[in-house]
C-alpha cells in the first residue's frame, strides 16, 4: 500500500490561506447588504420614480400600470443609444393605441444636448433626466443603452443592457401586449 503524506504549508501558502479568508469574509458582507437591499430584476416590480420631463409634465411610473413600459436609459454622448431612438419612435407611434408607453431616461448631465437629440429625432414619448439616484433604483447604470421591458401589472419582464437586438425587444413588446 502506498503511503501519503502531506507537507506543512509554507509561508507563502499562509498568506494566501489567510488573504482568501480575509476576502471572502468582506465578500459575506457586501452579499449581505445586497440582500438586506435587493436590486429589482426581471419578475420584480419596477421601482417607481417621479420626474418632470423635457416638456415640463410630470412622468410617475405609477400612472402606467395597465401599459406595457419600455425605460429606456441612453445619452447624447452614446452612439448605440441614437441608434436604437428612431425605433422607440416607431414603437410609440405603432403601439400607443394597444397601451404601449416608451419612457426616455437622458443620463447626460446637462439637458441642453438632449433637448437637441429630442428635437432631431422627433421623439414622440417623455424624456426625463436621470442621475445616479435614479440609476440605482434600476440596480446602477454602469453602460448604456440599458432598457427594461415592464408587463402591465408593473413587473420587469425582460431587461438589455448593451447594444441590444431591436428584433428581440419588438417581439418581446409584441408578446407583452397580447397578454391581458
Amino acid at each position: 500500500m502506498r503511503r501519503i503524506t502531506f507537507d506543512p504549508p509554507n509561508r507563502q501558502q499562509i498568506i494566501l490561506l489567510l488573504t482568501v479568508a480575509v476576502l471572502l469574509f468582506s465578500l459575506d458582507g457586501s452579499l449581505t447588504a445586497q440582500t438586506e437591499n435587493p436590486i429589482p430584476g426581471v419578475y420584480h416590480t419596477a421601482p417607481n420614480f417621479s420626474r418632470v420631463d423635457l416638456n415640463h409634465r410630470n412622468v410617475n411610473l405609477a400612472a402606467y400600470r395597465g401599459k406595457v413600459v419600455v425605460i429606456n436609459f441612453w445619452a447624447t454622448w452614446c452612439a448605440p443609444c441614437l441608434a436604437e431612438l428612431p425605433r422607440f419612435v416607431k414603437w410609440q407611434r405603432e403601439y400607443s393605441r394597444r397601451g404601449l408607453r416608451v419612457i426616455g431616461i437622458s443620463m447626460d448631465d446637462k439637458e441642453s444636448p438632449v433637448r437637441a437629440a429630442y428635437q432631431k429625432y422627433g421623439l414622440n414619448y417623455p424624456v426625463v433626466m436621470g442621475d445616479e439616484k435614479l440609476g440605482e433604483l434600476y440596480g446602477g447604470i454602469l453602460g448604456l443603452p440599458v432598457t427594461f421591458l415592464i408587463d402591465k401589472s408593473g413587473k420587469i419582464r425582460f431587461e438589455h443592457e448593451g447594444v441590444a437586438d431591436l428584433n428581440i425587444i419588438h417581439r418581446e413588446i409584441q408578446t407583452l401586449l397580447a397578454r391581458r
